[in-house]
């Protein structure tokens, strides 16, 4: 705080203190706070409860039918026999009208219940699913980094200044374009009949179904996700003294030398919050893995929440579902931090 005073001035520094915990406390603490009580909780009814409401619905059922019979009744055209069959459907509608009122005054509300019934919803079936969306989300990770790992070096080390911009560049212009319309185009490439496999077809191979595989879908999240591994990479990188690689060099030293014993040591930050951003984007994308198989492959984890919270309406089983998906990627966070003996504070730089 005495730092901001003294670069900002009180009132400036007040300012950017209020919106910082406005930020922390109101957009990231609170809403984790909410879906983790909600996760916690159910609304449960004493034993017969339930049959008590199909009692009551079939009574309403039958008040609508009585009121069909009163229509019917009065459009009669004899008047014989008409007041006792109206005095018979009154009477019914009245007891009945009377036992409703009996059976809503029975029926309790239902009660708040602490329990971890929620979590015990994702049963055998839901449990493969979201395993199988945390290892996917892994191997998009370590693709995204053998992919990314030469182009960072090559931009922070080996492109001479100009051209390195030009690589930059060349990254960053697709990302102008929505995200949505860069994996639609990426599932028309990869189509059975798309020009992937027109050209496969030139050369002799038959098509490749890369949506039905699931492959598809590592191609687009590693493409959609693949600054937020180059960045952090180019940062570090910059920042290693070339004499260090020029002295291992000249030491015999030969490339994957190189690159292991000094290069990738160096870079253990930048990795770190690359592997960290990519998993978290992949683990949590909606949009690409159901664009990408055209949503008739297993879902992904993030559609299960999505059919919980709107398809279901039961936004308890669905805060449960997505507090254990947050609860993984946090520990991916620290597991991180551990493998590559990072801190923080390294990670914040």
């Amino acid at each position: 705080m005495i730092d901001l005073r003294r670069a900002f001035g009180t009132p400036l520094a007040a300012l950017i203190v209020m919106l910082t915990g406005v930020w922390v406390l109101g957009l990231i603490a609170l809403p984790q706070l909410i879906m983790v009580e909600k996760s916690l909780w159910t609304l449960q009814r004493p034993a017969g409860a339930v049959e008590l409401s199909v009692q009551i619905d079939a009574l309403y059922n039958r008040l609508d039918v009585l009121a069909l019979d009163r229509v019917a009744a009065q459009q009669l055209k004899t008047p014989s026999g008409l007041g006792d069959a109206l005095a018979k459907i009154d009477a019914e509608k009245t007891g009945i009208e009377a036992e409703i009122a009996r059976l809503e005054a029975a029926e309790s509300t239902p009660v708040k219940t602490w329990t971890l019934s929620n979590y015990a919803q994702m049963g055998r079936a839901h449990l493969w699913i979201f395993a199988r969306t945390i290892l996917a989300s892994l191997a998009v990770t370590v693709l995204a980094f053998v992919t990314c790992y030469p182009i960072a070096y090559a931009i922070a080390k080996l492109e001479p200044p100009k051209r390195a911009g030009l690589l930059m560049l060349a990254l960053v212009i697709p990302y102008a374009i929505n995200e949505l319309l860069r994996v639609f185009a990426w599932q028309m490439i990869l189509n059975t009949g798309g020009p992937l496999n027109a050209l496969l077809g030139l050369i002799g191979i038959a098509p490749v179904p890369f949506l039905e595989s699931g492959a598809g879908v590592f191609v687009a999240m590693v493409y959609a996700y693949v600054l937020f591994m180059v960045f952090p990479l180019v940062n570090v990188i910059e920042t290693l003294d070339t004499n260090q690689i020029e002295a291992a060099r000249d030491l015999g030293a030969k490339p994957w030398q190189i690159h292991w014993r000094v290069v990738l040591p160096h870079a253990r930050p930048g990795i770190a919050v690359g592997s960290i951003m990519t998993f978290m984007l992949s683990a949590g994308s909606y949009a690409v893995p159901y664009i990408m198989t055209r949503g008739t492959a297993e879902p992904w984890f993030t559609q299960l929440v999505y059919n919980r919270f709107f398809q279901a309406t039961n936004w308890n089983v669905g805060a449960a579902y997505a507090f254990s998906l947050l609860a993984v990627c946090t520990g991916f966070v620290f597991l991180m931090m551990k493998l590559l003996r990072v801190r923080l504070k390294d990670i914040a730089r």
